[in-house]
């Protein structure tokens, strides 16, 4: 499952053989400003959007009555509905393959990481591979440690990876990190409905809201907790992890980056907070290796494969484990 240097973690796009990334970005990124320019509308656009539902809900709550306990709970389910979507599907599924599925529940978690608002599954894809690629170094698209030395650097270096890159990262090339994706005919029918599945991920926690509850003021709160301001809290779930992730935490293992695991960011991210362990394991569909290492994530993969409904679910063995424990200078 690993590349033949213990020292180096496999590439999230390519063969198992890990290999030192090119030294250029030639053919990586699309040279074109028009399409940057409209991704970085993009997000600015979604992201704006969370942030205004979560004022308008903060607003409401202060002037009109207090939050109902029926748009918490429309914001849990959604929230871990549309959060699965994207960390077992987008991220462990479709950019590092660490099991399979039937095309039905492929298809069902590419919409559903789709509701997240944060581009479509191919796109996503070929930008995280990207940082898998140049992870820490010049190339990544989101690293903290790309500053200099000092506590100025650092939080430069830690505000463009929360949230400054989004608005300056290049466009990566999907024909050359994901040309597997561009070939899956049913993966690539959802995405090319991308702003539909957007819609949907706004329009059913507003029917579910007044349904359930009956009233329009239902259906609004449905709007605001289980869609926009769902969507505002996952934007900052994957943001924690793109800065956060490389500076504050500990290391268990050797990889190519500064990648840390975060035992107090691991309920929210569903697992994605161990993210040392999975610098070190990229394609490990399972992310805790260590008894207290709780990963949401992964226990819905191990449920789904006791279902038959997943199958060759990747694990890194004891021993390839132990191998690649890190040697920290200090010890």
């Amino acid at each position: 499952m690993n590349g033949t240097e213990l020292n180096l973690p496999p590439l999230a796009y390519g063969p198992d053989t890990a290999v030192e990334p090119a030294p250029v970005k030639t053919g990586r990124t699309v040279r074109n400003a028009r399409l940057r320019t409209v991704q970085h509308i993009h997000t600015v656009v979604m992201s704006g959007a969370g942030f205004l539902g979560l004022i308008s809900a903060v607003l409401l709550a202060v002037l009109v009555q207090p939050v109902s306990g029926l748009a918490l709970a429309i914001f849990l389910v959604s929230f871990l509905l549309v959060g699965m979507g994207l960390t077992i599907g987008y991220h462990r599924l479709f950019t590092h393959r660490s099991y399979k599925a039937g095309t039905a529940l492929r298809m069902t978690l590419a919409a559903l990481g789709c509701m997240a608002g944060q581009g479509p599954v191919v796109f996503w894809v070929a930008l995280h591979r990207m940082h898998h690629e140049f992870s820490d170094r010049a190339g990544d698209p989101h690293s903290p440690n790309l500053n200099g030395q000092g506590r100025w650097a650092q939080l430069r270096g830690l505000f463009h990876a929360y949230i400054g890159w989004t608005v300056k990262h290049e466009v990566p090339n999907a024909n050359f990190y994901a040309r597997d994706l561009l070939t899956d005919a049913p993966l690539m029918w959802v995405n090319r409905r991308y702003y539909l599945w957007v819609a949907l991920g706004l329009l059913l926690p507003t029917a579910a809201g007044g349904l359930i509850g009956g009233s329009a003021y239902a259906a609004l709160e449905g709007l605001l907790w289980g869609g926009l301001i769902r969507m505002f809290a996952l934007h900052n779930v994957i943001w924690w992890i793109t800065s956060f992730a490389h500076v504050f935490g500990s290391r268990d293992f050797r990889s190519r980056d500064l990648s840390t695991n975060n035992f107090w960011l691991a309920i929210p991210t569903l697992g994605e907070s161990w993210h040392n362990n999975h610098h070190g394991f990229p394609r490990a569909a399972v992310l805790s290796f260590r008894w207290w290492q709780l990963d949401l994530s992964g226990l819905v993969i191990l449920s789904l494969e006791k279902l038959g409904l997943v199958w060759e679910v990747n694990r890194p063995t004891p021993a390839e484990q132990a191998a690649r424990r890190a040697i920290l200078p200090t010890e």
